[in-house]
């Protein structure tokens, strides 16, 4: 297929430069049969009792950094762990930088440009495990996505960061996250929905364009998670029980499909993953899908198509631009059906 199939119009003035407030006030667009415009809010009724729903409880940390080297200033993005002091990390301007150049982050922190590849620039920093996360909370800022055209200010430390963030490592958030509120957790209880997590530290690399004409040559942007053996049980057991599977975005659905076995069981998992899902990919474990609305021509775009059907979601996203929706990581939300 080619990356053309997966373009279409989106306004400037569609994409959301803040969230809703509440959060869970935000629109939910409901793919069924037919379009169904709703609000977040109205989750718990669109679900059954007995189904599991699965959330990512990455949390995001301020990866964006600014330094110099010489008297030249360098943004840095982090974008991928390495080690304990190592980070794949986009940089800007980075064509210049080479191996044995030092930024100066901090009169006490700085980074040393170990290896390029393409686009990343791989970064070895001056302290390492806890001392670095100090420092990045320190002198890091929250890393706002590329199409958010303003700085990220105080109150986005908090918007930024879903109420299920438990465990620091991603870059950028799981934004179907985004929409959930204590209340919402609580008539979801009440509902019978039962949750556990995964985790996928999402990486900086969920932004970057798919540039070629051809998708099956796209390269995939690796990410690490994980998925414990007790959720694995409540999903196989949910199965088993006939109850559905609810992926809370499309990063915990990434991380399921790749721990996911050819007879629709999981197994637990503890690694990195490059899955590239695009239609004609059978899905083994997710059947239903919260996800925000996504990129033209995006990775993200073409999951969803694979998910619920190229028509549908085209369909879908013309219903949404006409009526207003709000696009990306602040934006509104899709409930989607697996086909």
């Amino acid at each position: 297929m080619k990356t053309a199939d997966f373009d279409f119009d989106l306004p400037p003035d569609r994409i959301a430069e803040h969230p809703a407030k509440p959060r869970d006030a935000a629109r939910l667009l409901d793919v069924a049969e037919r379009l169904h415009d709703r609000t977040v809010r109205n989750l718990p009724a669109l679900l059954e009792p007995g189904d599991l729903m699965v959330v990512n409880d990455t949390r995001v940390i301020p990866a964006r950094l600014d330094g110099r080297r010489g008297e030249v200033r360098v943004e840095i993005t982090l974008h991928k762990r390495e080690g304990e002091r190592e980070w794949a990390t986009f940089a800007r301007p980075g064509k210049r930088l080479k191996p044995g150049d030092v930024i100066a982050i901090a009169e006490d922190f700085t980074a040393e440009v170990v290896a390029k590849d393409g686009m990343e620039v791989r970064l070895r920093f001056s302290k390492g495990g806890p001392e670095l996360m100090e420092a990045l909370h320190r002198h890091g800022r929250m890393p706002l996505p590329p199409y958010i055209r303003r700085e990220a200010d105080e109150q986005d430390a908090a918007d930024y960061q879903t109420v299920f963030a438990a465990r620091e490592g991603a870059v950028a958030a799981p934004t179907a996250g985004l929409h959930f509120t204590p209340e919402l957790l609580a008539a979801l209880d009440a509902r019978g929905i039962r949750r556990v997590p995964v985790t996928l530290h999402v990486g900086a690399g969920t932004f970057l364009p798919v540039k070629v004409d051809d998708i099956a040559e796209h390269r995939m942007h690796s990410e690490w998670g994980e998925i414990s053996a007790e959720t694995a049980e409540a999903i196989n057991a949910t199965r088993a029980a006939g109850g559905r599977i609810v992926s809370v975005g499309t990063t915990a659905l990434r991380i399921l499909e790749t721990a996911g076995l050819d007879d629709r069981s999981i197994r637990a998992f503890s690694g990195d993953t490059d899955i590239f899902i695009t239609p004609g990919y059978r899905f083994k474990i997710v059947d239903l899908l919260v996800t925000n609305f996504h990129l033209p021509r995006s990775t993200l775009f073409m999951l969803v198509c694979a998910f619920a059907g190229m028509d549908t979601m085209k369909a879908a996203y013309a219903h949404a631009i006409g009526q207003n929706y709000r696009f990306f990581s602040y934006g509104d939300a899709s409930l989607l059906r697996r086909v």
